[in-house]
Parts: C-alpha cells; structure tokens; sequence
C-alpha cells in the first residue's frame, strides 16, 4: 500500500511504502547470513573472521600439502600392491589418516577453502602420532610388546630400507610432519 506524504513546504508529493510489519525478524534472517548480506550492502560491512580465501602463498601451502598426501598414498599402495609388502596394523593406521587427505586437499583447491585446515591438521597430527609410535618401535625405543600387531607382518620388522636408514615408517613420519607444518602455515599465513 503506498501513502501520499506531503512535506512541509515541498511542491511535490513522494510515495513511500508504509511498512506494517516489524523490522526485528528481518534483521535477524539478515544476520544469519552476514556475507550475503553484507555484499548486498543491508548490513555494515564485518571483518573477516576465519582465514582468508584469496591468498596465493596459501593456496601453493594447501596445494604442497596435498602433493606430499598424494605421494604418500601412491607410495603406500605401490609398496602394498606392486612390490607386494604386506601392511601390519600401525601401516594400516597411518593409511587410514593419509588416503582421506588426499582427497580432502584438492577439493580446497578450487575454489580455495582455507577452512580445510581444521579437518586437515588433525588427520595429520594423529597420523604423524601413529608413523613416530610405529618408527619408534622398529628402533627399538619401544617394546615389540607394545606393538599392536598380533596377526600378519610384524610392527618392529623393518621390511624393506633404503641407503641404510630410510624405512617406510620414517618416510611417513616424514610426509605426515611435512604436512601438518604445511598446514599450519596455511593457518598462520591465513590470519595476516
């Protein structure tokens, strides 16, 4: 319904809508969508709160991380499949932690989503726990009672090793550190 209003002193008259219902709710379905609302310019424009979306250095962080966890997870299948290494139950861990990275990594490539990194940094912090237990123990620095391989390949062998110290435990703890340190530099680099 539109109202003929007539200013003091003003030769022409406006029409303006005469709006009958609270302005309250429709504040409040605004401010449950702060971005959309923000670019249509209904509310004040707020500062970022999460991790920006635009940085080039954190798109080639994510984008470094998820080579390594691509790496890692052909590695694993090309040790298990081809060279035909049996995994024991910690190899069968840190896969369970290192298969989905490589997956979630490149989804947040396009278009770069730098929130990947509070799911990210937690599958490779407890995958590097799992690779430095297991690298341990085939060191000797654990008990093989401690082990939790009781069927199949044993945990404390070392079944296969390159240039006289390079294991398959200690290229994971390798992978998953260089990971997680990649990631949380996506954070920190994120935040600036």
């Amino acid at each position: 319904m539109l109202v003929m209003n007539k200013a003091k002193g003003a030769s022409q008259s406006k029409n303006l809508p005469i709006n009958r219902l609270n302005p309250k709710p429709v504040i409040q379905v605004y401010s449950l969508l702060p971005n959309a609302a923000c670019k249509r310019n209904i509310l004040p424009h707020r500062p970022p709160t999460s991790i920006s979306t635009h940085d080039p250095a954190c798109w080639m962080l994510i984008f470094i991380a998820w080579l390594i966890a691509a790496s890692g997870t052909l590695g694993a299948l090309f040790f298990g499949e081809v060279m035909g290494i049996p995994p024991c139950t910690l190899c069968w861990y840190q896969r369970i932690f290192m298969f989905p990275l490589a997956i979630f990594l490149p989804l947040a490539l396009f278009p770069l989503d730098t929130k990947v990194v509070r799911y990210a940094l937690p599958l490779a912090l407890i995958g590097l726990g799992f690779a430095v237990f297991h690298w341990f123990l085939q060191l000797g620095l654990i008990s093989p009672s401690a082990s939790p391989c009781a069927q199949g390949s044993s945990c404390s062998e070392i079944e296969a090793e390159w240039l006289g110290f390079l294991t398959i435990p200690l290229m994971s703890v390798c992978a998953f550190a260089l990971i997680s340190i990649s990631l949380f530099s996506t954070s920190i680099q994120g935040k600036k």
